[in-house]
């Protein structure tokens, strides 16, 4: 069984002893229970479904909460270690479930299969003030001499994290590790004299692309070139180099030959979150389909005399987050809008950057303060500009899907939008949709698409 391209299992986490459970960890036994635990609603329902009926799971937190600021009574951490496994997110946001992995290591002897959703997922986690890739200005006709080649970022647009940049003639900065069987996508943004950041793609005048350097160990990497970005995908373990190429209408008119930027193609990766990066990465279907395989090797590695059973049940959860996936990007590519107001805390970044449109969330708003009035002006103004008709807010912010916080209701008197939606983090669940055996994905086909649709395209 190859595990080598994820991290599957998380046994430590660097972080405080829970003191409050100091009194009943005194005589920890020897674990290895049957089912296991998870931390929130999405990693709970995502390990049912793998484990199906080898492996149940349990969510502790009770339906209308969500696991943000959450705290366990003093008998939880004793029943996880009486379990086989426990899954969680190994950042601080829930700082509650790492602290019980810390005392899981400590007491009980890696007695519980720890399994971190977030190992492997370094490279794909968005800054919590992370800026989006500069829009490229697409009515202006660009002119070769007039581009900055002297000088421009590149970016990796798994995370929109800017790399580094070419300067004259060598790099500042590089390309992250490739996993192998897995593809790295760079983009480069590149401005004129004046600013103009220049559009690339297969349908523009200018295109990126990349080559091996002169003498670079061929087969570790294959490129691919997109137009508007080249993915360096990981064929072998090993190291190159390779050189990116501006292309004018398919023809070679700048390429950083002075120096080559070094690939190297590893097994795994171990970066995962700290404080300073948005955990929310369960909102996004195609990372979810990350975790979802995360938790069929530890239940793999953990009970391997029902591998199959498990990995068919991932493969045939993951199936239906593609679907997801490819509902969310048809809806995104033909929406007349891609801006939309959303009255709550943000919790939908990665949604944001993997579809390509925007929320504009009222700033320093909580559940327990009301918009100031130059908040309520400027989102106004955002409903003018955008003709925007229907308002999203979060239903765990107000206790109920059918009742609509007063902020959203403010904007409704004050602006010409005649609707609010609901969109949810699906980081709970409400008693009413756990009646109806709602679990993500029906939190995501019944809600959040439906209120997507209103709000980018009615």
């Amino acid at each position: 069984m190859d595990l080598t391209r994820r991290s599957v299992l998380k046994r430590s986490a660097g972080a405080v002893s829970l003191g409050a459970f100091a009194g009943c960890l005194s005589s920890p036994d020897s674990g290895g229970g049957e089912g296991g635990y998870a931390s929130f609603f999405a990693l709970w329902d995502w390990a049912n479904q793998v484990g199906g009926d080898e492996m149940a799971f349990e969510n502790p937190i009770d339906a209308g909460e969500m696991g943000h600021g959450w705290e366990p009574d003093g008998n939880l951490a004793p029943e996880i270690a009486s379990s086989e496994a426990f899954v969680y997110l190994d950042t601080p946001e829930f700082s509650w479930a790492q602290d019980i992995v810390s005392d899981l290591e400590r007491d009980y002897d890696d007695s519980v299969t720890v399994i971190d959703g977030l190992e492997g997922l370094g490279p794909y986690l968005l800054p919590f003030d992370a800026e989006p890739v500069p829009e490229p200005d697409t009515d202006h006709d660009f002119v070769l001499e007039d581009l900055q080649l002297d000088e421009f970022d590149h970016v990796d647009l798994r995370s929109n994290e800017v790399l580094g940049y070419w300067h004259i003639e060598h790099w500042h900065g590089g390309i992250p590790d490739v996993p192998l069987d897995e593809s790295v996508p760079i983009g480069v943004v590149i401005e004129d004299t004046e600013g103009r950041v220049l559009p690339l793609g297969a349908d523009e005048q200018f295109q990126l692309d990349a080559r091996l350097a002169d003498g670079a160990e061929d087969g570790v990497v294959e490129i691919e070139s997109n137009g508007d970005h080249v993915a360096f995908h990981g064929t072998a373990l090993g190291s190159t180099a390779v050189i990116l190429q501006l292309r004018r209408d398919g023809e070679v008119v700048f390429e950083t030959d002075e120096e080559a930027l070094g690939v190297d193609v590893v097994e795994e990766l171990s970066e995962g979150a700290d404080e300073f990066h948005d955990p929310h990465v369960w909102v996004d279907p195609v990372l979810a389909q990350r975790i979802v395989e995360t938790i069929a090797d530890a239940l793999t590695e953990t009970d391997p005399d029902n591998e199959d059973t498990y990995r068919e049940n991932a493969t045939a959860y993951i199936e239906q987050l593609s679907a997801i996936d490819d509902q969310l990007r048809e809806l995104t590519e033909t929406a007349q809008r891609d801006v939309a107001v959303f009255v709550g805390h943000d919790s939908f970044q990665y949604l944001e950057h993997r579809y390509g449109f925007d929320f504009r969330t009222p700033v320093g708003i909580s559940p327990n303060e009301r918009m100031s009035p130059s908040a309520v002006a400027d989102l106004i103004d955002v409903i003018e500009t955008h003709d925007i008709n229907t308002i999203l807010y979060d239903p765990f912010e107000t206790g109920s899907q059918d009742e609509i916080p007063s902020e959203a209701q403010t904007l409704l008197e004050e602006s010409d939008a005649t609707n609010a939606e609901p969109i949810t983090p699906m980081s709970g669940t409400t008693r009413e949709w756990q009646e109806r055996d709602w679990g993500y994905l029906e939190q995501m086909r019944e809600i959040n698409i439906p209120s997507l649709q209103q709000a980018l395209d009615e």
